[in-house]
């Protein structure tokens, strides 16, 4: 096992973090930037009432997804060289499931959305429950149920030395 300082680890755990957001901040734009031309389309006038209650579920889901997932690269630059990588990584880890926790929304709402369009309903409701319940099953279920997989990593005993003998480190 490689030892770390916790300066590394907090360096790691930014980095991994940052990596990740990457991959969804891609995502939810590209699902934002689809919902925000859709009502200029020739068929979104056709759209029902229930269409478009769906369709601005699914906008707001997907903007407060983009500023949730956002968000860190602000917060980076408002403690920019201040020695806070700890409270940066915490604070981006809990946008960041709040960021994933609207993209679902968003995601599954669009997917009613055009279900809806151009299937019967009770199709639509059967499709965008599944669709629901296969993110649920990969981005939570399977996620917090292996939550034990592979190596922790730290033990016990290397959090209270860190705590004993802090070691300076700077937010770059």
């Amino acid at each position: 096992m490689v030892h770390e300082t916790e300066k590394q680890r907090w360096d790691r755990n930014f980095s991994d973090l940052l990596q990740e957001l990457r991959v969804a901040q891609t995502g939810v734009q590209i699902l934002f930037a689809f919902l925000l031309t859709l009502p200029f389309s020739n068929g979104f006038p056709r759209a029902t009432a229930f269409q478009k209650d769906v369709y601005v579920v699914a906008l707001i889901a997907a903007a407060c997804a983009t500023a949730l997932i956002i968000s860190p690269v602000a917060f980076h630059r408002a403690l920019f060289r201040q020695g806070r990588k700890p409270e940066l990584v915490k604070y981006a880890h809990k946008v960041a499931t709040g960021g994933l926790f609207f993209m679902f929304i968003a995601m599954v709402s669009s997917v009613l959305l055009i279900t809806d369009y151009v299937l019967p309903w009770a199709v639509a409701l059967v499709l965008s429950s599944f669709t629901g319940l296969f993110f649920i099953g990969f981005w939570a279920v399977l996620p917090w149920s292996r939550r034990d997989w592979g190596e922790p990593d730290e033990t016990e005993d290397e959090t209270d030395t860190r705590r004993e003998n802090p070691e300076p480190y700077q937010v770059s």
